[in-house]
């Protein structure tokens, strides 16, 4: 081989590399927008008192562990945290956890809370707005980190965002993250906030962690 093909060969691998990337990279952005990311996307639907049936979701992949409670779910401060819809009834969550999802395959790992469109929706607690997604499934969704980044608190099917809302934003407790809404894949007549409560692992990324039912997050386990 020549020195002016080996010179030729070496610029084409670095370039051949960059591609590959950009290509892998566009590849798992489309797959996160459509189906959204492994936790978020076993999200479905509470039925209402409307007779709205819901159909079974598609499975992404069966190796995903069935939503299980943490172990810490029951150390949680939950006296310092507040609902994320004002006159939300805690005590109507239960159950909702565990609900069937997936034609009985799967559970919820999440609780639903029906309230009028453009409800406001409260940061159940201070912390940060780790990630502002758009996904098939959740719609607009927000994921917020607690101050310690121990919890991800997840709030889907939004209407909107509230203005200015953007991805590192220091949040209080109760300030407005977002309306009640149908996006993703909620019935258009049955407006409400797919809530759900899971921990972080140590590297802390927004789309993985371990569900804990909200039920018990906010009751420290009781009413059982």
């Amino acid at each position: 081989m020549t020195r002016v093909a080996r010179k030729r060969r070496a610029r084409v691998r670095p370039l051949a590399a960059l591609v590959a990337a950009f290509f892998a990279g566009a590849a798992v952005d489309a797959w996160l927008r459509t189906y959204g990311p492994p936790i978020p996307d076993s999200v479905r639907l509470k039925a209402d008192s409307s007779g709205i049936t819901i159909a079974p979701s598609r499975t992404i992949d069966s190796r995903i562990e069935e939503p299980k409670i943490s172990a810490t779910a029951g150390s949680i401060p939950h006296a310092t945290l507040r609902v994320p819809i004002d006159g939300a009834l805690v005590e109507t969550w239960k159950g909702g956890f565990d609900e069937r999802r997936g034609g009985g395959t799967r559970g919820h790992g999440a609780v639903d809370i029906l309230a009028p469109r453009n409800t406001p929706v409260h940061a159940v607690a201070s912390g940060m707005i780790a990630k502002i997604f758009e996904s098939k499934a959740g719609g607009h969704t927000v994921y917020q980190f607690d101050a310690d980044g121990r919890l991800c608190y997840y709030y889907a099917h939004l209407e909107r965002y509230a203005d200015a809302l953007h991805e590192g934003q220091a949040i209080n407790q109760g300030d407005v993250i977002g309306y009640v809404g149908t996006s993703g894949n909620a019935p258009a007549n049955a407006p409400h906030l797919h809530f759900a409560v899971f921990e972080l692992g140590p590297d802390r990324r927004w789309w993985q962690g371990t569900p804990i039912d909200p039920y018990i997050v906010f009751t420290g386990g009781l009413g059982d």
